[in-house]
């Protein structure tokens, strides 16, 4: 089942801001993945990728100016190859100011072939009150890609007691496999009033999504019981929630797939800082790796800066 392309947000027509893309595509060369190409467009690079898992290669996104104002269009197109193995990071937040009338832009394609695997681990989006953005992200996976990644969307900024009381966030997410749909879900968060908090963030400045597929019941059984530590760790200081979609399921969550590999575990959290949801999010993600490879991954050193 494909998604039309009018589905899709379509790019603001704007002649003001930044332009920049970076695509980067990944493969095995001297038994390692490597970066094997990068084009890159405006102010967005890339450091000297990293091995501190041996083949593993691991990547970290660089924004120089630092934010995104109104105007500005960043794209991201990654390209994973068979057998290969990606994790991109960032180092630090991505700021999305006040917007000066103009809509920001900020698409993602993510694509993994046959046999691969790509962990997106970004720091979170902050938007200040004013901010005016659409957010696109398509994850394209082959028959046996596997792929876990995570959004974290921060609204204001609640260290400061700065709500998001005027502005407009409009997101879309979108992942499929062998060209089947997994998930297709938005996100819009306007100037909010009490109303509007109730439903969306429940009075929490910010929302995160965990994404893991393929998943299966021992897996689950294995991140249900994090998430239960990590609910006692913080003590309410972030809600964390998990649902499965696929035949593996033990929810009643709706199934679009009919085969195991095209099963998907996705985790919610709702908090009102980024530390507890990172570390809760880096705790799941420290299992799924392990699961998959009977050893904890080697977590990368930016996080500790």
């Amino acid at each position: 089942m494909n998604i039309p392309e009018s589905v899709y947000f379509k790019r603001p027509e704007s002649h003001f801001g930044w332009r920049a893309e970076l695509s980067l595509t990944y493969g095995i060369k001297r038994e390692k993945t490597r970066l094997l190409e990068r084009h890159q467009l405006g102010p967005l690079t890339v450091q000297k990728t990293f091995f501190p898992e041996g083949s593993a290669c691991h990547t970290y996104l660089l924004h120089p100016p630092g934010g995104v104002v109104g105007g500005d269009q960043l794209s991201f197109n990654i390209d994973v190859g068979p057998q290969s193995h990606a994790l991109l990071t960032t180092p630090g937040a991505t700021k999305f100011y006040r917007s000066n009338g103009e809509q920001a832009w900020q698409s993602q394609v993510l694509k993994v072939a046959k046999g691969g695997l790509l962990e997106w681990l970004p720091m979170e989006n902050i938007f200040f009150a004013g901010a005016n953005c659409k957010l696109l992200t398509q994850i394209e996976l082959a028959s046996d890609a596997r792929f876990i990644g995570w959004e974290l969307q921060c609204f204001g900024r609640p260290m400061l007691a700065e709500r998001f009381d005027k502005g407009q966030v409009l997101g879309q997410t979108f992942i499929s496999r062998n060209n089947r749909v997994l998930l297709a879900e938005s996100l819009r968060v306007q100037a909010q009033n009490n109303i509007d908090q109730a439903a969306t963030l429940r009075d929490f400045a910010m929302t995160g999504s965990l994404y893991i597929t393929p998943i299966e019941p021992e897996l689950i059984d294995k991140i249900n019981r994090v998430i239960d530590e990590q609910q006692r760790r913080f003590n309410g200081d972030v809600l964390l929630g998990s649902s499965e979609i696929g035949s593996s399921s033990t929810s009643s969550a709706m199934s679009l797939t009919s085969t195991a590999e095209d099963s998907l575990m996705v985790v919610r959290a709702l908090g009102q800082q980024t530390e507890p949801m990172m570390a809760s999010f880096v705790q799941i993600w420290r299992c799924v790796r392990e699961h998959w490879f009977g050893e904890y991954p080697e977590v990368p050193r930016i996080w500790s800066t």
